[in-house]
């Protein structure tokens, strides 16, 4: 994220954020909205049934995909919202997460658990904003 458009900030009074950030300020910059991102391959097939590992490489692929097409990369993530079957899951999830965001300067970050999503066979599902130039 160019320092010059994107505060990341965790404010004092606040509890301290572990592994993503309280507030992401824009300035600057045009915003570009991801839509929920699930375990579908360029071909429409679900990667990794039943292994919320795999799923989440693919769908933290297709959102590094709609981010190129943006013309931004993952250090431009202004903000993630993670959808989860099972939040048992959610530490395999960030672990994948981790391998593609800034850890240094995560972005801001929700994540709920969610009864069902739009196919049985999928487990998660990201969508993302983000601030390219």
């Amino acid at each position: 994220m160019g320092q010059d458009r994107v505060s990341i900030r965790n404010p004092p009074t606040l509890a301290p954020p572990v592994g993503y950030s309280h507030m992401a300020e824009v300035r600057g910059g045009k915003l570009a909205f991801i839509a929920g991102q699930v375990a579908l391959d360029r071909e429409g097939q679900v990667v990794g049934p039943g292994d919320y590992r795999k799923q989440a490489e693919q769908v933290f692929k297709n959102i590094g995909l709609a981010l190129e097409a943006a013309g931004g990369s993952f250090k431009d993530l202004v903000k993630i919202t993670v959808y989860l079957l099972d939040f048992a899951h959610a530490p395999e999830v960030r672990e994948v997460r981790d391998r593609f965001v800034d850890t240094h300067r995560p972005p801001t970050s929700t994540a709920v658990q969610v009864s069902r999503l739009f196919r049985p066979e999928i487990l998660l599902e990201i969508d993302a904003i983000a601030s390219v130039e």
